[in-house]
């Protein structure tokens, strides 16, 4: 017991500095994720039948295949197959940021659907285009809306960025992996790991809690 105090004491700093690349790890995905999903659902809603069919299919793709398959694939096959010298770091957010991107596509879809149409038919007749209605009336309805189901996603990416250790990213799992293997307190680590996934987790729930709660309309829902 106090073997493993003493371990986790020692330890504890360099899980700390992995803790700050998961959190770069998780805000990059999910920013990049963000942009990626409001382009999708944008064009799954107003594009034509050709970009409705493409993104269907970026969509189940990246909803279909496990994150670890696609990790191997992009990280060692499709981005050495480009001459794309990411590091492991930038490769976890890129295709962490894809994966989200489609689950987010498929959030921000129903948010829009759930608008009431007239919306849109009356930033026509007031002479917007079509891009300006969207920007300035239905996507900021959209994000704000759509703010719970974002909460969970954060959560999901939050838990699934711990698959990067595998490409050989340094946050929380890697490192706690690492000690782990040399000292032998595979309890106590993985313990730790996991308390800093969960205060991680209820940080950034509850900061999105708390933004959804100030944004919030009063009387107002859709």
């Amino acid at each position: 017991m106090l073997e493993s105090l003493s371990v986790i004491k020692a330890s504890l700093p360099y899980l700390l500095q992995g803790s700050l690349l998961t959190v770069g790890i998780v805000i990059g995905a999910m920013l990049f994720g963000l942009l990626l999903g409001l382009a999708g659902a944008v064009g799954l809603v107003y594009g034509n039948r050709l970009v409705q069919v493409v993104l269907d299919f970026y969509v189940w793709f990246f909803r279909g295949v496990p994150i670890l398959v696609l990790l191997f694939l992009f990280y060692f096959g499709l981005f050495n197959y480009l001459g794309l010298n990411f590091t492991a770091f930038v490769s976890v957010i890129i295709i962490l940021g894809m994966v989200t991107g489609a689950y987010q596509a498929n959030i921000f879809r129903g948010a829009i659907l759930s608008l009431p149409r007239g919306q849109f038919k009356a930033a026509s007749a007031l002479g917007m285009s079509d891009i300006q209605a969207i920007v300035t009336i239905i996507l900021p309805q959209v994000l704000r809306i759509s703010i719970p189901a974002w909460t969970n996603e954060f959560s999901i990416v939050l838990k699934d960025s711990a698959l990067a250790f595998v490409i050989g990213a340094p946050e929380i799992m890697g490192r706690a992996q690492f000690i782990a293997s040399r000292t032998y307190q595979h309890l106590a680590i993985y313990m730790t790991a996991g308390i800093l996934y969960f205060f991680l987790t209820w940080i950034g729930v509850s900061a999105l809690a708390r933004l959804e709660k100030k944004i919030r309309i009063p009387g107002y829902s859709c």
